[in-house]
């Protein structure tokens, strides 16, 4: 609770902001103007006859009721945009001050027996007015209030102004004070303010590590009071220097008001929008690289390869070629030590392939785990083979991986660029070369036309999708999601899975870009829509609370014409509410917004919730988010997986949680395995999450008998960390 606190929650994340040493020097040079005014002040007094004094009082008088009602005005127009009581307060503190000031003014224009009176006593009210003023603020609880109580206060301010003046002015005709006694009821009220003041820059004083700029603004303002206070508390003449001097303080306290409303009003917003227009760039650059760079070995990924193959082999002057790299026997390798520790693995070939590499080499590396260098200027076939030759000798010493000690041997396939071969075309070349190369010793292989016969098995499985969906060879699993809010399990993403008689298990990243290709998605995307609308009903059904399924589209089915009416259809057929059907498309789906935006309106329309899917590892323009009706964005696991140990990834999904946030978006984190991960979540306000932290993906019938205990778990591990809402001044 502190005055002018409006933008606290968005300083969280922010650098501290220090004083500069010049406003130092602002603040402190007219402290030290008081030791001559107490050694010096009846030679300063004597420099100035009395009417050069009426007319500096004159001129300080007026700038006070500039700067004061600067901020009454300043306080008017912002609390539009803020509607906060602090605001509200500050502008009609300084809007009464400001009239008192103006009805002074006016007053000691008009010679009169009562003016001394009635300008002393407008006065104390004012101080009064304003030092109680200032604590009751800075102690009343943030509240948030309507545009209209910015005319009931402001009227209420004027109409007590006029009061007091009313007050005075017949006090004045009926108890009027000796000149004496009103010194001493100047000299109380200045005291009584001085202590306010006093016991206000205690209470500030508790806040000035948190907001050192804003507070040390406003304890200035207090203390400057506090000098004019004592001032005027000892004056025995009111056209002493004294008089002038506290003039003077009050004219510097209201100057830091003023900074201090500037600075909360104006000038720290304009900082955070910076800073949030540096971030932006900064994450759009970010964005940029994700997309087009892998995320374990930083070297470019296969978006950038296509993109640069489709740009150069336009032009047949010069030979090109590519090289297709892989460690032999990956995934057993994978599968015995695990994927940390296997992609240390590949970070490290990636580090002696580059070592190698020559300038006019293009290394980048697939999601396959397969290296890929392309060379623009091929001289013979033999630089080739030499290079070749340096790679199989630099993988000779054994990769050492924590305490595993593996031997890199490379299986090395080699394409020459034909005429009227696309990207595409030469690079699957070169793949099917490397294939090859895996049964021979030398390990190393160029491409042949005969290889292309290896894609009949590819052909042959796609026969087998077929039988495959009429022979129900395919199965859902469940992951759950759980709400960090509430430690509940409120939804599951369905996922297909293929166990085929005799492949046994076929892994959705080999069967999913096939079924894709040959159009078999569309059939297949409605039986898993189907089925995972009939489990979430039978849930319901079992007696277990209401949870939401997430189900991924494919492009295919996204422009699949009747996609709208076969949603409506499976849902009445199986009887779900819409509310608990979440589709998920993908951010690479996005790019054609004009296409997608009436097509996800009119899904929307039917009351299912939309998110999308692997948010980040994409590159698109963000306006979608703003164009389309988008409930959820799920943040894709390749951001959360090493977030703990790289600063840029923590950057990157602290700045979707807060894009998010204040889109009104909910968040889901995919991929959870460890603590740390969870903990930086919480700490960034993170909506639900799913991983194998809390659950693997698990059969229906798992989550039907394991409910309880699916339950208990997710308790078990948010058990450990409190919720606290951040504390607003």
């Amino acid at each position: 609770m502190n005055i002018g606190m409006e933008g606290f929650l968005l300083e969280k994340g922010l650098n501290r902001l220090e004083i500069k040493k010049k406003e130092i020097w602002y603040i402190i040079l007219p402290l030290f103007l008081v030791m001559p005014l107490l050694g010096l002040s009846n030679q300063v007094f004597g420099f100035f006859n009395e009417e050069s004094y009426i007319c500096l009082n004159l001129i300080v008088q007026i700038l006070i009721i500039v700067f004061t009602m600067a901020i009454a005005i300043q306080s008017w127009l912002v609390f539009s945009h803020l509607l906060s009581n602090q605001t509200l307060y500050i502008g009609n503190l300084f809007f009464i001050i400001a009239l008192l000031e103006m009805v002074s003014l006016v007053i000691s224009q008009v010679p009169m027996a009562e003016t001394t009176y009635m300008k002393t006593w407008l006065h104390l009210i004012m101080r009064l007015c304003l030092s109680i003023g200032f604590l009751l603020i800075i102690v009343k609880p943030k509240k948030r209030l309507t545009i209209n109580d910015r005319i009931y206060t402001y009227g209420s301010s004027l109409l007590f102004v006029i009061l007091s003046y009313l007050l005075v002015y017949f006090s004045s005709k009926y108890f009027l004070l000796e000149e004496q006694s009103l010194l001493q009821a100047s000299a109380i009220v200045h005291f009584i303010s001085a202590v306010l003041q006093t016991i206000t820059i205690v209470i500030l004083s508790k806040y000035i590590k948190r907001i050192p700029k804003r507070v040390i603004w406003l304890i200035s303002a207090a203390l400057y009071l506090i000098i004019s206070d004592v001032f005027f508390a000892v004056i025995r003449d009111l056209q002493s220097i004294w008089c002038f001097s506290a003039l003077i303080y009050q004219f510097f306290a209201f100057f830091f008001f003023l900074k201090a409303i500037y600075y909360t009003t104006v000038e720290k917003p304009y900082q955070q929008l910076l800073k949030i227009k540096r971030d932006l760039e900064h994450s759009q650059q970010e964005l940029h690289f994700q997309a087009f760079h892998d995320d374990i070995t930083k070297l470019p990924n296969e978006h950038l390869l296509l993109k640069t193959l489709k740009e150069d082999l336009h032009d047949n002057s010069r030979q090109r070629a590519i090289i297709a790299i892989e460690i032999d026997r990956l995934a057993a390798i994978r599968s015995s030590i695990g994927i940390n520790y296997s992609n240390t693995m590949m970070k490290l070939v990636a580090e002696r392939i580059q070592a190698i590499l020559p300038p006019h080499y293009f290394a980048t590396k697939l999601l396959e785990g397969q290296f890929i260098i392309y060379i623009n200027h091929v001289k013979t076939r033999e630089e080739l083979l030499q290079f070749c030759l340096n790679l199989k000798s630099a993988m000779k010493r054994p990769l050492q991986v924590q305490l595993f000690t593996l031997n890199g041997n490379l299986n090395i396939g080699i394409a020459l660029h034909e005429e009227n071969c696309s990207g595409e075309e030469l690079l699957m070349h070169a793949q099917l070369a490397m294939r090859e190369a895996s049964q021979i010793p030398q390990r190393f292989l160029f491409y042949k036309p005969y290889m292309s016969n290896g894609l009949t098995d590819r052909i042959l499985l796609e026969q087998e999708l077929h039988k495959a969906l009429a022979n129900e060879e395919f199965y859902l699993d469940f992951q759950p999601q759980v709400n960090l809010k509430t430690g509940k399990i409120e939804s599951v993403e369905a996922l297909v899975r293929w166990r085929h008689p005799t492949r046994g298990f076929v892994s959705p990243e080999l069967f999913i870009p096939i079924a894709e290709e040959s159009g078999l998605i569309i059939p297949l995307g409605k039986w898993i829509l189907e089925t995972a609308c009939s489990q979430a009903k039978i849930w319901e059904e079992q007696g277990l609370p209401p949870m939401k399924v997430a189900v991924n589209l494919s492009i295919g089915q996204l422009f699949q014409q009747d996609l709208v009416h076969m949603v409506q259809e499976i849902l009445q057929c199986t009887k779900l509410e819409p509310k608990y059907l979440q589709l998920e498309i993908t951010e690479s789906m996005t790019m054609n917004i004009d296409q997608i935006t009436q097509l996800l309106h009119e899904l929307k329309a039917i009351g299912i919730q939309i998110a999308v899917d692997d948010f980040g590892t994409g590159y698109s323009s963000l306006s979608y988010l703003k164009d389309f009706p988008i409930d959820c964005l799920k943040i894709d696991r390749t951001f959360v997986r090493n977030i703990q140990h790289n600063p840029n990834g923590e950057a990157l999904v602290s700045m979707i949680l807060s894009m998010a946030k204040h889109l009104r978006l909910k968040v889901v984190a995919e991929g959870i395995e460890e603590v740390e991960q969870l903990a930086f979540l919480i700490e960034g306000d993170c909506d639900y999450i799913q991983g194998y932290l809390f659950s693997k993906p698990i059969s229906a019938e798992e989550i039907s008998n394991n409910f309880t205990e699916l339950h208990r778990r997710a308790r078990d591990v948010l058990k450990e960390f409190k919720y606290e809402e951040d504390f607003v001044i």
